[in-house]
């Protein structure tokens, strides 16, 4: 579970190393784009010091890079996944990490959140929804 950066909460084990679960149905996506997907097993590194985190996601196609502090607003260029520049804002929905992000695309973003041993990620744009599920690698 990741935990809000207060100093009250004990860390919970979040930030790690996360790959693609090969039961991961990509719900949202083409067969097409489901297949190059499962082929490109993306893993995820995630990095937490109270509210500030840093995602790394790496595939054998192409890797991103974003860094954010919760509550803050900022400039993200997706160089390298759809080459679109937004304004992102990430928050705390309980125990799970909600970014909206503004710019060309209307209702665009993303969910993170834990259940059990798996680390989920839900990517919404403009009314299409793609979910996966990742694994501690």
């Amino acid at each position: 579970m990741f935990h809000s950066g207060t100093a009250q909460e004990s860390k919970v084990e979040g930030p790690g190393l996360w790959g693609l679960s090969p039961s991961c149905l990509l719900q949202g996506i083409d067969f097409a784009t489901r297949k190059i997907a499962k082929l490109l097993k993306p893993q995820k590194v995630i990095e937490q010091n109270e509210d500030s985190f840093t995602i790394h996601t790496y595939s054998s196609l192409r890797n991103y890079l974003v860094t954010f502090k919760v509550g803050e607003e900022f400039d993200e260029d997706n160089k390298g996944l759809d080459n679109r520049k937004c304004k992102s804002l990430v928050t705390w929905d309980n125990d799970r990490l909600t970014c909206i992000q503004k710019g060309e695309k209307k209702n665009r973003g993303w969910t993170h959140w834990m259940e059990g041993d798996k680390l989920h990620l839900e990517m919404f744009c403009e009314g299409q929804v793609c979910k996966q599920t990742f694994q501690r690698a």
